[in-house]
């Protein structure tokens, strides 16, 4: 079926009005007209190919929240009416060690992302949330708790997941000392689950101005990272950094503040290999490690999380025809903390 979208067309080219083909819902298929996408900076990577395997036309998207239209014919979990999410991937081999374990994200056999994979269906590749409609097996399709703001979770399906499954994975509960490095759509993110958890939480900044933000989104915290005086005062003090910073910066100067076993994680994506200190990492053996979003288990984990606290993204809602503007305003850091397209606009 034929479906509006914005898409880009090449690497230098603006997104604009594009026509995509979804398929007709097969047995086990959601179909869900999308009411927000969530705009991540990995649509920008992959809109201006910055990555090196863009494929064009590619429509981005993978904050993607709307309502069920139609259901196959085999699926149960969901009704035509209900609220439903769809976040980075669509499918996955589902039989290999790493999808038996719910990491579809890391499936030996290809996870099928969102937009810009190999669409297994339909031939040529998948589209994302820029677009009025999609189809997804109800496999990866995700339940959205139904006292969250429809607009406010759609990024939690990225910039949620992204920060939420780390957390969780390195402990950061009541009695730790957790830190976050950055203030924008992940930071901010990982500020509110890391308070939530109940750890002592501690945002890095290099903003004074994010200050008085960092405490109301529940840093016990603020530190300016420039300030070299504020930094020492915090070495050999942290079980966990959470860095969510994608330029190029320093990442030695938040190894110093771990203490023995401490671990700094990145889930930001610098364009340029980031320098590492071995005797950072030897001394008080500390480590660094990566994250990457999280399984569909997860990622519904964290919504429902998210529903019992009330835990949602802090937004500023755009019609798609601003698209260009918000991806040049983001690179900005002009958001407070991510842009959402409201997807009516697209049938204006």
């Amino acid at each position: 079926m034929s479906t509006r979208a914005f898409a880009a067309q090449s690497a230098t080219s603006p997104l604009g009005p594009h026509s995509i083909v979804r398929r007709e819902p097969l047995a086990s298929d959601v179909a869900i007209d999308i009411l927000f996408c969530g705009v991540c900076h990995t649509d920008i990577h992959f809109a201006r190919n910055e990555w090196g395997f863009t494929v064009y036309p590619v429509v981005p998207g993978h904050e993607i929240l709307g309502r069920v239209t139609a259901v196959g014919a085999g699926v149960t979990k969901f009704k035509v009416g209900d609220l439903a999410a769809v976040g980075c991937m669509v499918d996955s081999c589902r039989t290999c060690p790493s999808c038996r374990q719910g990491l579809e994200q890391f499936c030996q056999n290809g996870s099928v992302f969102t937009y810009n994979g190999p669409d297994k269906h339909s031939g040529g590749m998948t589209y994302g949330g820029y677009s009025e409609s999609i189809v997804v097996d109800e496999a990866f399709t995700l339940k959205v708790p139904g006292n969250l703001d429809p607009a406010s979770a759609a990024p939690l399906l990225c910039a949620g997941i992204t920060t939420y499954s780390p957390m969780r994975r390195w402990n950061a509960t009541k009695g730790r000392k957790v830190g976050v490095v950055g203030l924008g759509g992940l930071g901010h993110m990982g500020v509110k689950f890391a308070h939530a958890f109940g750890a002592h939480t501690v945002l890095f900044t290099t903003s004074p101005g994010k200050t008085e933000d960092g405490r109301r989104l529940g840093a016990d915290e603020v530190v300016i990272s420039k300030d070299a005086d504020a930094m020492a005062k915090h070495a050999g003090t942290f079980d966990m950094i959470l860095d969510t910073v994608s330029a190029d910066h320093d990442i030695n100067a938040y190894l110093s503040l771990l203490k023995l076993d401490g671990t700094l994680v990145l889930v930001g994506a610098p364009a340029q290999p980031l320098a590492l200190s071995a005797m950072g990492l030897l001394m008080p053996r500390r480590q660094v490690a990566g994250s990457l979003i999280g399984g569909i288990a997860e990622t519904q984990e964290m919504l429902d999380f998210c529903g019992r606290h009330g835990i949602a993204c802090d937004v500023e809602v755009i019609p798609i025809q601003q698209i260009n503007e918000a991806y040049e305003r983001m690179l900005r850091s002009d958001v407070k903390y991510r842009f959402v397209i409201d997807m009516a606009s697209l049938k204006q």
